[in-house]
């Protein structure tokens, strides 16, 4: 049975209580109305985890309802298309009956793009106001490739919502120039983190726990880190346990390591939820995502949030947060020699590690939920305000 997804019920009795105190204090003010489409709430990605936050943390004025387009790779082209008609069904049913104020879209690459083109118009013919909210790591390969009708119906297309959200400055010049977007509709919103408070103490033991969380395929660099695993010089190499949490090419990654004799220091954890990936955070000395591209991703976010060193690449909005050597480690893509070099300089020098997690720590306080709540919900009554106007 193909359905859109629904809030988990804790997310939604939090908004609902808020939503209660707020209109019982607040009588004269109707709540905003925001329609968010895009993959499922249960969706093993950045997407879905960036989409819970929102929904779970909105301010009290903001009532949000989700309709997923995507369920994942794992349905057949049917049943993804009937999950789209669905959503096409349910928000068009909402608009007839006028109870949509705002339509916050959540857009990636290859058929998101095209996804989204449909809801776009659709709200285009309803007259609301449309949040773009743009994710794709590889949008700007996609883009380059398109037929170049197709590139032109593409960009006028964007060019339509009333506000464009992305995640870093490099990404808002992209779509600028690339895209033709007016500057004035694209906004940079870092991705939010459920930042906490206090953080435990950890176990000081001869084992270095390290950290891969994420998509685990070849644009997340998981092959380049196998490699530089195998590479660490002995003496560091004998006390290393690398910790792969996420979906993907897993049989591919075993492999590997089987090929390069470290498969004992390996341990997969699999796909993990939020509770299970704060478990794992709370233990490792060192976080690793040699990406190929980005956005900005939330795991690595979170990692800072942690106070957990990083050990990045400066793709997409990362060289924006990781600064090299004082709020993170940058080495080049592809380039297992410097990651291996990289691994030993900071398991090596304690005093190096804990100057860094700090740093990290206060960087990444200011993208704390909290703040990105305030911000969203005033770019929404600007929105709302611009399409009145």
């Amino acid at each position: 049975m193909i359905t859109s997804a629904k809030l988990g019920k804790s997310f939604h009795n939090k908004q609902t209580d808020k939503r209660k105190n707020f209109i019982t204090a607040n009588p004269e003010i109707q709540p905003t109305r925001v329609i968010m489409l895009g993959p499922s709430l249960q969706e093993q990605g950045g997407m879905g985890a960036v989409s819970n936050l929102i929904i779970e943390s909105a301010t009290p004025e903001i009532q949000f309802q989700h309709i997923s387009t995507w369920n994942g790779p794992n349905l057949t082209k049917l049943e993804s298309l009937q999950v789209f008609c669905l959503a096409i069904w349910q928000l068009i049913g909402l608009l007839l009956q006028q109870k949509v104020d705002l339509l916050h879209l959540h857009l990636s690459e290859r058929g998101s793009a095209w996804r989204n083109s449909g809801l776009i118009l659709i709200a285009l013919l309803f007259n609301k106001p449309v949040i773009l909210h743009a994710h794709g790591a590889e949008f700007h390969t996609f883009h380059a490739r398109l037929n170049p009708i197709f590139r032109k119906f593409l960009n006028w297309i964007l060019q339509k919502p009333t506000y464009l959200i992305v995640l870093s400055e490099s990404w808002r010049k992209f779509y600028i120039s690339h895209c033709h977007i007016p500057a004035q509709k694209v906004v940079v919103l870092h991705n939010p983190v459920d930042f906490p408070q206090q953080l435990p103490t950890k176990n000081q033991d001869e084992q270095f726990k390290l950290l891969f969380l994420g998509k685990i395929n070849q644009r997340k660099g998981i092959y380049d880190l196998l490699k530089a695993i195998a590479l660490v010089k002995a003496e560091l190499s004998h006390k290393i346990k690398l910790i792969i949490a996420g979906s993907g090419e897993i049989n591919e990654t075993l492999n590997l390591a089987q090929e390069l004799g470290i498969e004992e220091k390996i341990d997969f954890c699999g796909w993990v939820n939020r509770e299970q990936r704060n478990q794992l955070l709370a233990q490792v000395d060192l976080f690793l995502l040699p990406s190929y591209n980005e956005g900005l991703p939330m795991a690595l976010l979170e990692a800072m949030s942690w106070a957990i060193p990083v050990i990045t690449t400066p793709v997409g909005g990362i060289g924006e947060v990781i600064f090299h050597s004082e709020t993170g480690w940058l080495v080049e893509p592809g380039n297992s020699q410097q990651l291996k070099t990289a691994i030993e300089c900071l398991l090596e020098n304690l005093d190096l590690r804990d100057k860094i997690s700090q740093a990290a720590r206060n960087k990444v306080a200011a993208f704390s939920i909290q703040k990105y709540s305030i911000s969203l919900s005033k770019l929404y009554q600007d929105a709302l305000k611009i399409c009145k106007n």
